[in-house]
C-alpha cells in the first residue's frame, strides 16, 4: 500500500515538474517580448528580461510612423470574412459527409484527408498562377477566398461531432416535413456549440497569423496585413526597429488571446449544456 502510494507521488511529482519546464519554455519568450516593448532604445538584447527603463513610444511610433492601423484593419478584414466562410464551407461539409450517403463519398473523404496532410506552400505556385489569370492578385478577395476554400480540407472534426448527434433527430424533423437546411440550421447547428467555437477559432487565428501566402499575394503597402508589415519592418538588413517590432507583435497577439478566452467560456458552456441534457 505505501509502495502504490509512493508511486502516485512519484508520478505526481514528474507531471508537475514537466508542466513546470514546459510552462517555462511557453511564458519566456513572450514575456520576453512584451518586456522589450517597454524597453529603451531598438536592440532586443538585454542582459536582464525587465528594463531597466520603461517607455510607450513603441507604440505611439507604430501608429506614427508606420501604416500600423492600416495593417490591423486588413488583417481583420480578413480574418473575419474567412473565419465566416470557412467555418459555413466546414460544417457543411463535415455535415453532408455524415449524413448522405453518395457514389464515391469514402474515396472523397480519402482524397480531402489526403490533401489536407501536404503542406499549404505547395501549392502556392499554382494558386499564384491561377489568382493571376483571374486578376486578383494584391487584393484581399484573393486571400479570403484561399483561406476559406481551404478550410473544408479539416473537415473530419466536423463530420466527426456531426456523427454523434442521434439520428433520431434528424428522422422525426423528416417526419414533420423539414428539408436538410432546415435541420441543419435548427436542429443539428444549436447542438453543435462546441464544434462551431473550435472551427471558428482556427480559421480566425490561421488567418490572422499566415504569413507566406499574404506575403506572396500582396504588394501594395494599404494592403499588407500585420505579418506581412511587420516583417517588412525589420526584413531589410539596415532595419534596427526591434522593441518597435516587438510592440507590434503584443499588439497583434492581442485579438487572438481575447478571441480565445470568449471562446473557451462558451465551449465549456456548450459542453456543459449538452451534458446536462444527457
Amino acid at each position: 500500500m505505501i509502495g502504490k502510494k509512493a508511486a502516485k507521488v512519484t508520478r505526481l511529482s514528474f507531471s508537475y515538474v514537466a508542466l513546470t519546464i514546459i510552462a517555462v519554455f511557453c511564458i519566456y519568450p513572450a514575456l520576453w517580448v512584451l518586456m522589450s516593448s517597454f524597453r529603451t532604445g531598438s536592440s532586443l538584447f538585454s542582459e536582464t528580461i525587465l528594463p531597466t527603463s520603461y517607455t510607450f513610444s513603441h507604440y505611439t511610433d507604430l501608429f506614427a510612423k508606420r501604416p500600423f492601423a492600416v495593417w490591423y484593419v486588413n488583417t481583420l478584414k480578413i480574418a473575419v470574412t474567412s473565419m465566416i466562410l470557412g467555418t459555413i464551407l466546414t460544417l457543411l461539409t463535415g455535415y453532408a459527409l455524415s449524413v448522405f450517403r453518395f457514389k464515391g463519398r469514402k474515396n472523397l473523404m480519402s482524397i480531402l484527408l489526403v490533401l489536407g496532410l501536404f503542406p499549404g506552400f505547395m501549392s502556392m505556385i499554382a494558386i499564384f498562377i491561377l489568382l493571376n489569370q483571374m486578376n486578383l492578385l494584391n487584393t484581399h478577395l484573393a486571400v479570403i477566398i484561399v483561406y476559406a476554400a481551404g478550410a473544408p480540407l479539416f473537415f473530419l472534426f466536423a463530420k466527426s461531432y456531426f456523427d454523434t448527434i442521434p439520428r433520431s433527430l434528424v428522422e422525426a424533423a423528416r417526419i414533420d416535413g423539414a428539408g436538410h437546411m432546415p435541420i441543419f440550421f435548427r436542429i443539428v447547428l444549436p447542438l453543435s456549440t462546441p464544434l462551431i467555437v473550435y472551427t471558428a477559432l482556427m480559421t480566425f487565428t490561421g488567418a490572422f497569423t499566415d504569413f507566406i501566402f499574404a506575403k506572396l499575394v500582396l504588394r501594395s503597402p494599404d494592403k499588407k496585413t500585420l505579418a506581412v508589415g511587420l516583417f517588412d519592418m525589420i526584413g531589410d538588413r539596415f532595419s534596427n526597429e526591434f522593441t518597435m517590432f516587438a510592440a507590434g507583435c503584443v499588439l497583434a497577439a492581442v485579438p487572438v488571446t481575447i478571441l480565445f478566452i470568449l471562446m473557451q467560456r462558451f465551449l465549456v458552456d456548450g459542453l456543459t449544456a449538452g451534458a446536462d441534457k444527457g
